[in-house]
């Protein structure tokens, strides 16, 4: 996801792009209306949706993109006040910003698209009244096995630990969900916080280390699509882009309790473009628009009228459309104290050298 600034900006914009590794791109609107900086997730947002809102508004957009939510943060914090207006953050994530008076309250006269998304996912725990957000998509960390290639029966998170997985698995570059799933899989909480605790989950990350191949959140399925891991705990949309390339791939939803996610439209306090990023955030509510950025990325969609007009193909689709079951049983990641993000971060680095 994409694009920056125009003329003393541009080669801010560059340097973004360099720095997230995500070939950054400016799209050609006449810029008549002004523009607009969105800072988002990699392969997310497609660019026939941002075309359509350059020719309808004569707004000029400026994307950039990002691979975690802990990357977006460090990169806004680094970036001159005002460099981007719209983000993307996750739920934790939202909560952070606001914690530090980095968002601006949204004008919901100005977001009479509000009233196509569902009512569940309104007023959230981590933005309450959705004062400075609303979702977009989300889903969770589901397992993609190739059926062809794997022998061994995968239902858990536990499961990916198995030594007959060595060398066959791909799994998100993001500490949150891998330790996450590693907490699950021996029967502890997403988000735990007891030093015991996690010194066994550190323990049974190692266990994991022989079995992975790749750390990739930006496209996890292109491994699984070109047959160099056979399995793994990937974004549940990218499991749905997976299956349809290759059909012995199934997903499955960990007994445990998925990893779950929730991504959200915000705007920056320092934005330089306040009403653009308010018609950006209504445009994407459109049913319409919301269903054209679904036929590419077939992630959880916050918006019931958008999955309507999808039709079967969306909502029957396990991958597409986790089911109710799954997302009941599932977690959320919650912000943790430094002290123990600390041992976090220390467990990933040793997971990863």
């Amino acid at each position: 996801m994409k694009r920056k600034i125009l003329a003393a900006l541009i080669s801010l914009s560059l340097v973004a792009a360099a720095v997230t590794g995500c070939g950054g791109k400016t799209s050609g609107g006449s810029g008549d209306k002004g523009e607009l900086n969105l800072f988002v997730w990699t392969e997310y947002l497609p660019d026939s949706v941002v075309d359509k809102f350059e020719k309808e508004t004569g707004i000029k957009v400026n994307v950039s993109t990002y691979s975690s939510n802990e990357d977006m943060l460090a990169k806004v914090k680094s970036e001159t006040a005002g460099a981007y207006d719209v983000l993307n953050p996750s739920d934790y994530m939202v909560a952070q910003l606001i914690a530090q008076d980095m968002l601006k309250p949204l004008d919901f006269e100005k977001l009479p698209n509000f009233s196509h998304i569902g009512e569940s996912y309104k007023n959230p725990s981590y933005d309450p009244g959705n004062v400075y957000s609303v979702p977009y998509m989300g889903g969770a960390g589901a397992i993609a096995v190739n059926t062809d290639k794997v022998d061994i029966e995968i239902k858990s998170y536990a499961d990916l630990f198995d030594p007959a997985l060595e060398g066959k698995l791909v799994v998100l570059d993001d500490f949150r969900a891998v330790i996450g799933m590693t907490a699950k899989a021996i029967g502890y909480d997403l988000n735990e916080t007891d030093p015991e605790k996690l010194a066994e989950i550190s323990d049974k990350l190692m266990e994991l280390k022989k079995n992975v191949v790749l750390y990739d959140s930006d496209s996890p399925k292109s491994a699984l699509i070109s047959g160099d891991c056979d399995a793994g705990m990937i974004w549940s949309a990218e499991v749905a882009m997976a299956m349809e390339e290759v059909p012995s791939i199934e997903v499955v939803y960990p007994e445990e309790g998925p990893y779950l996610f929730l991504d959200n439209w915000v705007v920056t306090k320092d934005s330089p473009n306040y009403e653009n990023a308010l018609m950006w955030i209504n445009f994407v509510m459109d049913p319409d628009n919301m269903a054209m950025i679904l036929e590419e990325f077939p992630y959880l969609c916050a918006n019931v009228d958008a999955i309507e007009k999808m039709g079967e193909s969306y909502s029957e689709n396990l991958a597409k459309n986790p089911p109710a079951e799954a997302i009941a049983k599932g977690s959320y990641v919650q912000n943790l104290d430094s002290d123990v993000l600390d041992i976090y971060s220390e467990m990933w680095t040793k997971l990863k050298e």
